[in-house]
């Protein structure tokens, strides 16, 4: 949220692709998806996209082609006139991710994005993060599910009570964490260095 410019840092300072984040020009070149996305209910996925399409600047051209990939992407093909209100979750999720990477961002910011998603959709948006990682576009996603953190991400910042514990490469902070097997292992623990009494024994 503070690097998009809804709420502002109390201390230090958040800089997005080299500009600080109160500067509007540093979100040119970011796809956000928030926890809990909120559309027009009214509209349909394509009328979504057409919406978004004109905020970003893109021509009517580029929109429908893009429109037409990500709804395919996202498995929405069949629902891509079916009006909003009618989705699940999981689906507004998937359409909330079409919208997000619409402009073929170079940085894609996910707020919990598996939350509220079936097994089907939490494989489907997986591979898409890998497959977005593998062609260069840098995805940051916070989560509170570690086995996808674990499997997806190859750096890591762990947060407890809003104070930062541990930062960098996970293969590198497992081991150098003796007897830790896995993230959840490694919070855990740095949780505990924390604050001793926060959790149970």
């Amino acid at each position: 949220k503070a690097a998009m410019g809804l709420i502002f840092p109390s201390k230090g300072s958040v800089q997005v692709l080299g500009k600080s984040c109160t500067d509007p020009a540093s979100r040119r070149g970011v796809g956000y998806l928030p926890e809990n996305p909120y559309f027009h209910e009214s509209l349909t996925p394509r009328e979504l996209l057409a919406f978004y399409g004109r905020l970003y600047g893109l021509d009517r051209k580029t929109i429908r082609t893009r429109t037409e990939r990500l709804l395919k992407q996202v498995e929405l093909e069949e629902a891509a006139n079916r009006q909003l209100r009618k989705f699940s979750k999981g689906m507004l999720q998937r359409v909330g991710l079409a919208q997000a990477l619409l402009a073929e961002p170079r940085l894609l910011l996910l707020d919990e994005p598996m939350s509220g998603l079936d097994p089907i959709g939490r494989k489907l948006l997986a591979d898409m993060i890998a497959q977005l990682g593998a062609k260069g576009t840098t995805v940051i996603f916070s989560s509170h599910i570690l086995s996808d953190v674990e499997r997806l991400c190859s750096r890591v910042v762990i947060l407890n009570r809003g104070r930062k514990v541990a930062e960098g490469r996970l293969e590198d902070l497992l081991k150098k964490e003796a007897g830790t097997e896995s993230l959840e292992d490694l919070f855990v623990r740095k949780a505990l260095e924390v604050d001793p009494a926060g959790y149970p024994a």
